[in-house]
């Protein structure tokens, strides 16, 4: 979408590499243990794309300091030090900044910022709020440059749009749910402990509403609105929606007899929601709130294997603007000149561009 050239991509689940060669034929994809790769096995590129994994940094996650998969940065640097592209970027969750690494007792970001300018690299980076740059989310992505050159003139980030409502990505759907799509079959009848579907009589015709079914003890209310952005979509979190006699409301919850009782010492209220039906979302809803278009279709073994290949996933959006930055940022330097500016009326242009 950006004008790039792909030369080469790995992962190492299966599936997500099963995905990429169906919608990307032409493609050179690799099931490959990044650990495993030399550089004799990726050819000499301009940019570098490394998204190694988040778990251990996400609060969603372990958030363990001495997680091995926080480690994988090494490889990166490793991969670079002998294929030397001009730019290596690195996407990730934004507590990369502050959970401290295990030996050094520094944050994460300085151990790998120091790792690239000891290779020669100039180092850049920061942190998005995904909803001002074309994603109907409020997540926040944590974005590393690490460039051969020093960086332009007057080098800014980009400045984010207006957010992106969930309307944007859903509204046709909450108007027609049963649209013909590729990994959408949306089915009414979401079975639940903690929810419930009265089947009391209700308009067909009124519109359901969305709502997160997990995590019922956040302080978010758990019906949202089509009008704003959602929260972060993630691999744990189920979203869906409810139609007619919507009701969500604060509930105690029996911690002596009740099942899976995690804090038997809490007196959280936990959210309920019901409504004369409920369904949860389907893969292309979920796959539309990262921004995917509907032309690309998820592979997997079940339902679990596509819901992490979609929570996992760099929004496309947001990804297509960074790479646009990314242009910019080449061709002030190739110039000379001053970098170009990234203001909403920028973004506005390319949207009409596309």
């Amino acid at each position: 979408m950006a004008g790039f050239q792909h030369l080469y991509s790995s992962d190492i689940d299966e599936w997500s590499v099963r995905t990429l060669r169906d919608n990307r034929p032409k493609w050179d994809a690799s099931e490959a243990d990044v650990r495993e790769l030399t550089a004799r096995d990726l050819p000499d590129s301009d940019v570098m794309l490394a998204g190694f994994p988040c778990q251990g940094f996400s609060l969603g996650g372990n958030r363990q300091e001495d997680d091995e998969r926080n480690f994988l940065f090494k490889e990166v640097v490793r991969l670079a030090k002998t294929k030397k592209p001009k730019f290596v970027v690195i996407e990730n969750v934004l507590n990369l900044r502050t959970m401290k690494e295990p030996t050094s007792g520094k944050p994460f970001v300085d151990v790998i910022t120091e790792h690239f300018e000891a290779l020669g690299y100039h180092v850049k980076h920061n942190i998005f709020r995904v909803s001002g740059f074309g994603v109907p989310q409020t997540r926040r992505r944590f974005i590393f440059i690490a460039s051969l050159d020093p960086f332009p003139k007057m080098f800014h980030w980009p400045s984010p749009e207006p957010d992106t409502p969930a309307s944007a990505y859903l509204g046709d759907i909450a108007a027609n749910p049963f649209i013909a799509l590729p990994n959408h079959s949306p089915e009414w009848g979401f079975n639940s402990r903690v929810h419930q579907e009265t089947n009391q009589p209700f308009d067909p015709m009124e519109e359901p509403v969305p709502c997160r079914f997990s995590r019922t003890g956040s302080d978010g209310h758990p019906i949202r609105s089509l009008d704003a952005p959602f929260p972060a979509i993630d691999t744990a979190t189920i979203w869906g929606w409810a139609q007619g006699n919507v009701v969500a409301e604060r509930k105690d919850k029996d911690r002596v007899n009740g099942s899976f009782v995690r804090n038997r010492d809490t007196d959280l209220k936990l959210w309920r929601i019901s409504a004369s039906r409920l369904r949860s979302f389907t893969d292309r809803e979920y796959a539309r709130l990262q921004t995917f278009p509907d032309s690309w279709v998820f592979h997997g073994g079940n339902k679990r294997h596509i819901h992490k290949q979609i929570g996992n996933a760099v929004p496309v959006q947001f990804a297509f603007r960074i790479a646009r930055f990314l242009k910019a940022i080449n061709k002030a330097q190739v110039s000379g000149k001053v970098m170009e500016s990234f203001s909403r009326n920028r973004a506005s242009q390319i949207e009409l561009e596309l």
